[in-house]
């Protein structure tokens, strides 16, 4: 004699009491008006913020400078940049990077612009190069009235996509045969949907490029700059990045290695 098995409490499919939730006109429009409300304090604090942390900046700028190589390190700890500066001749070109300054914008703190200063050395002449992330006024701003807080309805719509244009520059190579963005160029992806390339190439097409799609600058401003010590020290998280293309050598891997691991703490002498 056979019988059916029965099921097991629960074993029918219950419906997921959390679909089909509607939410009214009003409501939307309610959250709508608290997201703006919360987007402009952000704003308000941000600038606010950056006001504040500017003469901390300047004081940090200037121990930093009596400590080697303190820029280099803190780059190449961070791991989207390190991961962008694989090239090892990149990494000797950087480690004569002696200063690095962000210079926000007064009137969009969310737009800056990234100094990197070097001392003499055998790739380039110049001894500053820069890439700005410029704010371009939205049409129609220019007739808006300033809060009391000096904000527009055109800062509260602010789109890192439409409104900031990233600037290029040329670097001056010493020797424009080798220069490290000729020897390792940025290669686009075939693929006409893909909005990323295909090699990032050597580091400093970062400066030749006006494109950032690897948000680099972005990077640097928000995380490097502003947590600069902590990424000397190597008091990150440190996110494994797929680097297969490392396995690869280089034409410059007989280079000089440079060494720009964060360093390690002196022992402290015994009493």
């Amino acid at each position: 004699m056979s019988g059916k098995k029965r099921a097991s409490p629960g074993a029918d499919e219950e419906k997921n009491p959390l679909e089909g939730v509607e939410l009214s006109d009003e409501d939307a429009k309610k959250l709508q008006d608290v997201q703006k409300q919360i987007e402009r304090v952000d704003l308000l604090i941000e600038r606010h913020s950056q006001q504040q942390l500017l003469p901390v900046y300047e004081r940090r700028r200037a121990v930093v400078k009596a400590i080697p190589k303190f820029w280099p390190v803190a780059l190449m700890n961070n791991p989207l940049i390190s991961f962008q500066a694989q090239h090892n001749i990149d990494r000797i070109a950087l480690s004569y990077l002696e200063d690095l300054w962000v210079t926000r914008d007064p009137k969009e703190p969310r737009c800056f612009t990234v100094e990197f200063y070097f001392k003499q050395n055998p790739y380039f002449t110049d001894s500053v190069l820069k890439k700005e992330y410029k704010y371009i006024t939205p049409p129609g701003a220019a007739d808006e009235t300033p809060d009391a807080d000096g904000l527009t309805p055109s800062m509260l719509d602010f789109s890192w996509e439409r409104d900031v244009r990233p600037s290029a520059i040329k670097v001056n190579w010493k020797d424009p045969q080798n220069a490290l963005t000729k020897l390792h160029p940025r290669i686009e992806d075939e693929d006409e949907e893909s909005d990323m390339p295909a090699e990032a190439g050597s580091f400093f097409n970062f400066f030749e490029i006006a494109s950032d799609p690897f948000d680099i600058g972005t990077t640097i401003a928000n995380e490097v700059f502003p947590n600069a010590t902590d990424h000397f020290l190597g008091n990150i998280p440190n996110d494994d990045l797929d680097t297969d293309e490392e396995s690869e050598e280089d034409d410059d891997d007989d280079a000089e290695e440079i060494d720009l691991e964060e360093p390690r703490p002196k022992k402290q002498k015994k009493e």
